[in-house]
């Protein structure tokens, strides 16, 4: 039987593979304030620099080319060391290859369990 963890520890991601949170992001239709616009991806994203709990809302497009799972349903994001090892060594279903929405930024985006997953490298 697979190892199921008790309440107060923390998921596998964490303890054994060494990820760190980063952000949930959350789809809207609302404006928000302070957006940004990713003109590659036809979206907008806000609240990820100012909030205290990496919280971003991403508000869409009609046309915007990425995933529809993730303009639908919110995702964790982990800041992982190295992507493509990460992406090598696990078997996850790949819903959003890898990724430069910006400088020094590589992503990926994984689906585990219906749920969208984000996979970040950042360049030190």
């Amino acid at each position: 039987m697979k190892y199921k963890r008790k309440d107060f520890e923390p998921p596998e991601a964490i303890s054994r593979w060494g990820w760190k949170f980063h952000h949930v992001g959350i789809p809207t239709n609302d404006i928000m304030p302070d957006e940004i616009y990713l003109p590659q991806f036809k979206f907008y994203v806000s609240g990820f620099q100012s909030s205290p709990f990496g919280i971003e809302w991403m508000r869409f497009e009609k046309d915007s080319p990425i995933n529809s799972l993730i303009q639908k349903v919110p995702h964790t994001a982990f800041e992982v060391e190295n992507l493509d090892l990460e992406l090598k060594t696990h078997n996850f279903k790949i819903i959003t290859h890898t990724n430069s929405p910006g400088d020094g930024v590589r992503v990926a985006m994984i689906e585990h369990n219906g749920a969208p997953v984000e996979l970040i490298e950042f360049t030190k």
